[in-house]
C-alpha cells in the first residue's frame, strides 16, 4: 500500500511538472505583445524595447521558465505586469472565493447525487428511474453557460427569487453570501449531480447482479439493508473516483460560470488576466487550477486503492 501511494505521488508531481511546462509554453504562444498592450498603439519602438527589458521579456524563454518555476515552488508568483502588484495578493482571495463556491455545490450536490443514484438503481426500469435519467442526460448535454442563462431567466428575471449576479464582497453575512451564490451553485450542481448519479447507479447495479447480493435477498434481508450494507460498500471505489473527478471540475471548470454570473473567483480572475495579456497572472491561475486537479485525482486514486483489496494486493 505504501509503495502504491508513493508511486501515485511521484506520478502526480511529474504530471504537475508537465502541466507547468505546457502552461508556460502556451502563454508564450498567445498572440499580441504585452508591452504594446500596456503602452498602447502610440508607443515608440524605444519605449517598447525599454519596457520589454524592464519586464524581462527579452530574456531567453528557458531562463524565464526556470525563473518562474523556481518562484512558484517557493510561493513567489511574481508581479502583475499591468498593476505591478504581487500576483499572490491578487490571486489567493479569488481562489478562496472559488473554493467556497465549489464547497457549496459539493455539500449540496454530492449527497443528492449519490442518493438519486442508489434510488434509481433500486427502482431500475420504473417511472422514477426513467424520469431521473432523462433529466440527468438533459443536464449533462447542456453547456454550463446555457444552464446559467436559463436559471437567470426563470429564477431572476421572471420570478425575482434570486439575484442574477453573484456579487460578493468581504464582510458580507453568510445568509447574504448564500443567496448571492445560489444561482452559480445550482448551475455547477446540475452538471455534477447528473454525472455522479449515473455513475453511482451503474456501480450499484453492477454489484446487485453478483451472487452474494442474491444470497442476501434469499436470506430475507430487507432491500435497504442489502443495498446500504452490502451493495454500496462494494461499489464505493468507482463512486469515490467520480466524486473526486467532479469536485475537481467544480474547482477547475468554473471559468464560464463565474463569467456568466460575474462572480469574483479565480475563473473570472483568469479571464480578466487573459484580456489584459498579464502573463504572470494567467500562468499563476492556470497552475493553481492544474495543481488542484492533479491533487484531487491523486487523492481519488489513493482512495480507490484503499477501498479495493484487489488494488492493494495486486497479483
Amino acid at each position: 500500500m505504501t509503495a502504491l501511494i508513493f508511486r501515485r505521488v511521484v506520478l502526480g508531481l511529474f504530471t504537475l511538472w508537465l502541466v507547468s511546462a505546457l502552461i508556460f509554453a502556451a502563454t508564450q504562444l498567445l498572440p499580441g505583445d504585452v508591452a504594446s498592450a500596456i503602452l498602447g498603439q502610440n508607443a515608440t519602438p524605444q519605449s517598447l524595447a525599454a519596457l520589454r527589458h524592464d519586464l524581462g521579456l527579452d530574456r531567453p524563454a528557458l531562463a524565464r521558465y526556470l525563473s518562474w518555476l523556481a518562484g512558484f515552488l517557493t510561493g513567489d508568483l511574481g508581479n502583475s505586469l499591468a498593476s505591478q502588484q504581487p500576483v499572490a495578493d491578487l490571486l489567493w482571495p479569488r481562489f478562496w472565493n472559488t473554493m467556497a463556491l465549489a464547497a457549496y455545490a459539493a455539500v449540496v450536490g454530492v449527497p443528492l447525487a449519490i442518493a438519486l443514484g442508489i434510488l434509481t438503481a433500486v427502482r431500475r426500469g420504473g417511472l422514477f428511474d426513467r424520469v431521473v435519467n432523462i433529466l440527468a442526460l438533459a443536464a449533462v448535454s447542456l453547456p454550463e453557460y446555457f444552464l446559467g442563462l436559463l436559471l437567470i431567466l426563470f429564477l431572476s428575471v421572471r420570478s425575482d427569487i434570486l439575484p442574477s449576479l453573484a456579487d460578493v464582497y468581504p464582510g458580507m453575512g453568510f445568509g447574504e453570501w448564500l443567496r448571492a451564490t445560489t444561482l452559480p451553485m445550482l448551475t455547477l450542481m446540475l452538471v455534477t449531480v447528473a454525472q455522479i448519479m449515473r455513475m453511482t447507479r451503474t456501480a450499484v447495479l453492477s454489484v446487485t447482479d453478483q451472487p452474494f447480493i442474491e444470497t442476501a435477498f434469499l436470506k430475507g434481508l430487507r432491500t435497504p439493508r442489502v443495498i446500504l450494507r452490502h451493495a454500496v460498500p462494494n461499489a464505493a471505489a468507482p463512486i469515490v473516483n467520480v466524486v473526486a473527478f467532479n469536485i475537481a471540475y467544480l474547482i477547475t471548470g468554473v471559468v464560464l460560470v463565474e463569467a456568466v454570473f460575474n462572480y469574483n473567483g479565480l475563473g473570472r480572475f483568469m479571464v480578466d488576466a487573459v484580456a489584459k495579456r498579464d502573463l504572470p497572472m494567467v500562468q499563476a491561475a492556470a497552475m493553481v487550477f492544474g495543481a488542484a486537479y492533479v491533487v484531487l485525482n491523486m487523492i481519488a486514486d489513493i482512495s480507490a486503492i484503499a477501498l479495493n483489496p484487489r488494488l492493494r494486493h495486486p497479483r
